[in-house]
């Protein structure tokens, strides 16, 4: 494992330095006649809900840079996320795609769907009694299919891989051929929020179960960016006791944080981006506005490290 983090390092480092080199017998000056090398860019999206957001600032960086990703892994809303982004659409369309069913400010999510509010929200994730979740998520994932404009895996732009966690084996599932949306249905299925989703002969449930940071599955790319939207809980009060729904979800970040650091003792991708996104739950998706703010710095400072390493200089 480590010799293939060091042979992939190597090659970036061949690739830069050609980039970087004059042009010798080259007539060309424009930029469009350069002929210059670029690392083939992987990009692992995690999960972590409504903090998942955030994921719209790599892609507005990328955009920037008229960077392309070669392949992008996914879990949960990194798979919800990378679905967009791979099919074609640029950050300020995912943007503006998302900001029209997010809500008020002042409606919290899980209160909305309690009371069964008719909340532009609870269009796409629909209450249900279905066994095996209070929510469904049927109408949100036609709403992606149909602001994609993609229904298979071989219709995307940009090759992906969502990851799902079989139910019953508690092993990661990985898809990258066939139905996207089954799959991205399946890797956001949070237990106890969404019922199960019974694809390709298997009980499938939230892909940050097991993987929820797939930089792992990357290893034909040359520079691999890494997202890790897990963000930071602090308690309100000395003694504050959370909520039922609020103490679940959480149990579910302690474990994909304590999966994450496992796997970052063995292998380390080229760039970790960590906003410190604090004190957003899983459900906060109206907090857009701040999930941003407090994503900014992270962004500045993957900018500015892949206009450093890719020698682009400052706009």
């Amino acid at each position: 494992m480590n010799e293939k983090v060091w042979n992939r390092r190597e090659t970036l480092a061949l690739l830069l330095a050609a980039a970087l080199a004059p042009v010798v017998g080259s007539g060309s000056t424009g930029n469009g006649g350069s002929s210059r090398d670029e690392p083939r860019i992987g990009l692992a999206l995690g999960s972590g809900g409504a903090r998942g957001l955030a994921h719209l600032q790599v892609f507005e960086v990328l955009d920037a840079l008229e960077l392309r990703p070669h392949r992008i892994s996914g879990a949960s809303i990194g798979a919800i996320m990378g679905s967009l982004y791979a099919a074609g659409l640029s950050a300020s369309e995912i943007h503006d795609a998302l900001d029209s069913v997010t809500k008020a400010r002042d409606e919290g999510w899980f209160e909305a769907l309690l009371s069964r509010e008719l909340t532009r929200w609870l269009r796409f994730i629909e209450p249900g009694a279905a066994r095996g979740g209070v929510a469904r998520s049927d109408a949100f994932i036609e709403f992606l299919k149909e602001t994609a404009g993609v229904s298979t895996f071989d219709e995307l732009e940009i090759p992906l891989r969502v990851v799902a966690t079989d139910f019953w084996s508690r092993e990661m599932v990985v898809f990258d051929s066939g139905d996207l949306w089954p799959a991205v249905q399946a890797s956001m299925a949070v237990p106890g929020l969404f019922k199960p989703v019974e694809h390709q002969g298997r009980l499938l449930v939230d892909g940050g179960l097991t993987n929820p940071v797939p930089f792992d599955l990357l290893e034909d790319c040359d520079l691999i960016i890494a997202v890790d939207v897990l963000g930071i809980r602090t308690p309100e009060g000395a003694e504050e006791v959370p909520s039922s729904m609020d103490s679940i979800f959480n149990t579910f970040q302690i474990m994909q944080s304590s999966i994450l650091a496992e796997k970052l003792k063995r292998q380390q991708p080229d760039i970790l981006v960590q906003p410190d996104i604090k004190d957003v739950r899983v459900l906060d998706f109206y907090r857009f506005e701040d999930i941003f703010e407090q994503g900014r710095p992270a962004r500045d400072e993957l900018e500015a490290e892949l206009r450093e390493r890719l020698g682009r200089p400052a706009g």
